[in-house]
């Protein structure tokens, strides 16, 4: 069966008529509708940022955390990981926060999973571990989109936004969502880390300083429409 394109009726991409040559008549093609998802983002000024107890590492050393994964691996499988994206803005640019250790280590919130343990709930937990306030009140963490996927495919530090065609078995799964953060927010702090936050601008294309994962971020949140408050 052939058939034609042709313009239709109104401005706008795809809107158009799809002429059967065979039937010699018209028939409406179905019109894609633009889908904007509307983030709300806050001010850097409206969040409250105390200390706490310093949160260190399960592993002193990147030699010991990875034969930590080979010998849970054995064990247990495939290594799940989450981690939370925070946005605010500063000048009207959107900021990421992130944790910083020591001058060069950025890191964003988040951490493995238990066994079994379902990823939002797991991420709270962790977000909740990393950055729950102290005084008894409970942070409300809105989890929204998975905005990324990364596969470590050995037991060494790459991390691949894809499984290698040649990989049966990868060793960690680590997902990134978007965490729709509160007009105001008290956060408590490692005292062993800093929360900064880093603008669009500086991670974009800047896999050197901030590694693949942090650096893929703006790409990553292009697809949301940003509201400033």
């Amino acid at each position: 069966m052939s058939g034609r394109r042709s313009s239709g009726s109104g401005t706008g991409w795809p809107k158009y008529k799809y002429n059967n040559s065979n039937e010699g008549k018209e028939e409406n093609a179905v019109v894609q509708q633009p889908i904007e998802r509307p983030i709300s983002l806050y001010p850097l000024t409206n969040y409250t940022f105390g200390t706490k107890e310093p949160l260190f590492e399960k592993d002193q050393t990147v030699q010991a955390r990875f034969q930590r994964m080979r010998e849970e691996f054995d064990t247990g499988g495939q290594r799940r990981s989450v981690e939370g994206v925070l946005i605010v803005h500063e000048h009207g640019l959107p900021h990421v926060l992130l944790l910083q250790l020591g001058n060069t280590f950025f890191k964003l919130p988040g951490g493995e999973l238990h066994d079994s343990e379902e990823e939002v709930d797991g991420l709270k937990r962790l977000m909740t571990e990393t950055l729950g306030r102290q005084d008894g009140v409970q942070q409300e963490w809105v989890i929204e989109d998975c905005i990324g996927n990364w596969w470590r495919p050995n037991f060494e530090p790459p991390l691949y936004p894809y499984i290698p065609a040649h990989i049966t078995k990868p060793k960690e799964h680590k997902k990134l969502f978007l965490v729709q953060l509160g007009e105001k927010a008290l956060f408590a702090v490692p005292r062993n880390y800093k929360l900064v936050a880093a603008p669009l601008f500086e991670l974009y294309d800047n896999s050197t300083g901030y590694g693949p994962v942090i650096s893929s971020l703006p790409q990553l949140l292009s697809r949301f429409n940003f509201v400033y408050n």
